[in-house]
């Protein structure tokens, strides 16, 4: 579990279509401001996007239950995304057929993310927490 991550944030969403492109323009003002390099940021866009659109299309539960999404830099060259939802069953990735036209969130997410997992909520909250984390290159050394 993470302890003190080094810059975090957390925002709340509707269960809605929408919500999924208000969290991207969230995560991309933030990326700026934590300096993430461009072709990261726009890679976690993709994860982002994924997560809450899956969130918003399959948990099932009270449609005034939110979504919550968090994104922290626990270190320097890691930058993780956890998106949480009221519903307790876990995800498990699907194969899609080139003939489907939906399916491959997770295929995606775990073809992009350096690691990625699924996790039932504790602490007296319900649902679950699905994250994926995403190595960052290391900073350039202005000296070299």
């Amino acid at each position: 579990m993470l302890t003190q991550p080094v810059d975090l944030v957390e925002w709340m969403f509707p269960r809605l279509p929408r919500s999924a492109g208000r969290a991207r323009i969230r995560f991309i003002r933030q990326a700026f401001e934590w300096e993430v390099p461009v072709d990261a940021a726009e890679t976690a866009l993709i994860l982002l996007s994924e997560l809450v659109t899956n969130a918003c299309s399959h948990a099932r539960g009270p449609r005034d239950r939110m979504i919550g999404v968090r994104v922290l830099l626990p270190t320097a060259s890691v930058l993780r995304i956890e998106v949480s939802d009221a519903n307790s069953k876990l995800p498990t990735v699907r194969h899609a057929t080139p003939e489907d036209e939906s399916g491959r969130g997770l295929e995606l997410v775990a073809a992009l993310a350096t690691s990625w997992g699924a996790h039932l909520r504790g602490d007296g909250h319900i649902g679950k927490t699905i994250w994926c984390e995403l190595a960052l290159p290391a900073p350039l050394d202005p000296h070299a």
